[in-house]
Parts: structure tokens; sequence; C-alpha cells
């Protein structure tokens, strides 16, 4: 996909994660006030949350998507990648005060509030299956567009679910007596989401150190080079990502005896097929060895 077109969808999947959280928000309150649920009452203003995550997202994104200028004359694709860092750490600070929150309800039990209405139990099962409809929906757009941010925005939506999945288990648990479900759940819940912050971070490490790309998209970059006329090897290729772009160096083997012009049409051929093939390849560079041909 285009740059600009990855740039429409990511910014289009951000505005309705928006709206979709705003009114989940707004009900998920009404169903904790009116159904007298506290843990519901803090599930909605989780779900609230999530709106500042998606505004990093955005940021993000915009700023990615700017064009060169002097100062950076790569791009600023990086941009994406320092947003997805961002969410990662705030995916993993939610986490972690999930988990704490579950641990000192285990261990100092308290007096637990009145029976909660069956509308927080409505509440709790509709936030879950929005919430995981959002995780697939924006999961979908960013291997479309290989975006780690939108990677990290999916996580959460996924995160707000499984802290849904906590509140549903805390009212069942108590209308049903058992108050201490809800702990539990919450402490499994935090090891899930603390695993997904993790990974989200290494990703966007790695694609901040310059790390190559995948195996199969390098052989791939090699087979085409090898398919283009006047290509007798390649003596060197070299891959690196720059926030989810691919810059190429490729050094190709070219008769020695055929004229500078025709050597330079074979690199050219290069170029063109490789950033033609690959959209997301940001900037080829085509470097010429002359060999003696063959008998």
């Amino acid at each position: 996909m285009e740059p600009k077109a990855a740039q429409r969808l990511a910014m289009r999947v951000s505005w309705v994660s928006i709206v979709w959280n705003l009114l989940l928000s707004a009900f998920k309150l009404f169903a904790g006030v009116f159904a007298r649920s506290g843990a519901m009452i803090s599930d909605a203003v989780h779900s609230a949350s999530d709106v500042f995550s998606t505004l990093i997202v955005i940021a993000g994104v915009r700023l990615a998507g700017r064009a060169s200028d002097r100062e950076h004359p790569y791009g600023h694709e990086r941009f994406e990648c320092v947003a997805a860092l961002l969410l990662a750490a705030v995916l993993f600070v939610t986490g972690l005060g999930i988990g704490w929150a579950g641990v000192r309800k285990i261990l100092n039990p308290g007096v637990h509030p009145g029976v909660p209405g069956v509308l927080a139990l409505i509440a709790a099962v509709v936030s879950i299956a929005v919430k995981e409809a959002m995780y697939w929906y924006t999961r979908s757009a960013a291997r479309r567009i290989r975006s780690s941010v939108l990677i990290a925005d999916a996580w959460h939506h996924r995160s707000d679910a499984l802290s849904s999945v906590g509140s549903f288990a805390g009212i069942l648990g108590a209308r049903l007596g058992l108050p201490i479900l809800d702990p539990i759940a919450s402490v499994i819940i935090c090891l899930f989401i603390l695993k997904a912050a993790v990974d989200i971070c290494r990703d966007a490490v790695s694609k901040l150190t310059d790390h190559a790309c995948d195996a199969e998209t390098a052989a791939a970059l090699r087979a085409l080079i090898l398919e283009q006329e006047g290509v007798l090897g390649i003596d060197q290729l070299k891959t690196r990502l720059f926030g989810e772009r691919i810059y190429v160096d490729v050094e190709i083997r070219a008769d020695a005896l055929v004229s500078l012009r025709r050597a330079h049409a074979a690199a050219q051929r290069v170029h063109d097929a490789i950033e033609t093939r690959f959209p997301q390849v940001k900037h080829c560079m085509v470097h010429v060895n002359p060999v003696e041909p063959p008998a």
C-alpha cells in the first residue's frame, strides 16, 4: 500500500477508535451508576483513557508521514516507532495497575459493596464484544500497512476487553457470593497485558536500530534482482528497517565488456523493479561491479 494511502487508513482507524471508546465509556458509566457497580465505573474510566492512547497514535502517524527536509533527509518514519514505545509504556503501566489492584483485593478483602444489578453484567458483555471487535479491526489495518503503532493500539483495545472480563468476573462473583473471582481474574489478565507490552516494545526497538527485514522479503528481493536483464549475479544485498519502510543496498554483477550506458540501464532496471514490486521500500541503492563474462 502506498504511504499516503496507509496514512489515511491509519487515521481513519484511529478516529473510529475514538468514537467507539467515547460511546462505550458513556454506556459503561451509565450502567455502573444505575446498577451500583464500582467495577463497571472503573471500567468506563479505563475505556475513556484509551482515547489518550489513540491520540498518541494520531500524532505518531502524522509526524511519520511528514516529507523529508534538510534536517531529516531520510524522512520521519521513526516517529511511529517512538509512538509505539509510548503506547507500550502506557500498556505496561495499565497491566501493572490491573495486577496490583487484584493482588491488593486478594490480600485485603475488606468489606464488599452491595450486589450489583444485571445491567452491569450486560454492560461487561457488550464491552468485551465491542473491544474485541475493535482489536481485530485495528490489527487487520495494522498488518495491511505494517504499522507497529496501530498494533500497539490494537492491544490497548484487547487490554480493555480483558479488563472487562475481570469486571464481568467480579460482578458475577459478587452476585454469586464469590467476590474472590474478580482479583484472580485481574492478576491473570495482568500477565497477558504485560507480555503484549514487552512484545510491542521489542518490535519498536528493533525497527529503531536498523534491523534487517525478514528472511522472506530478502529472498523475494534477491529473486527479483536476478530476474532483471543484464544482472549476472549479486555480490551483496543489505536491507534495513527505517520505521515501517525499508532501505535496500545491493551490489550486482554486470558484464565488464559492455558500455557504461548498458551497465547503468541494468542497475536502473533493478532499482525500478524493487521500488515498484515492494511499495514498503523507500529507497534502493544499486552499485555495479564489473565481472568477466563466462566463456
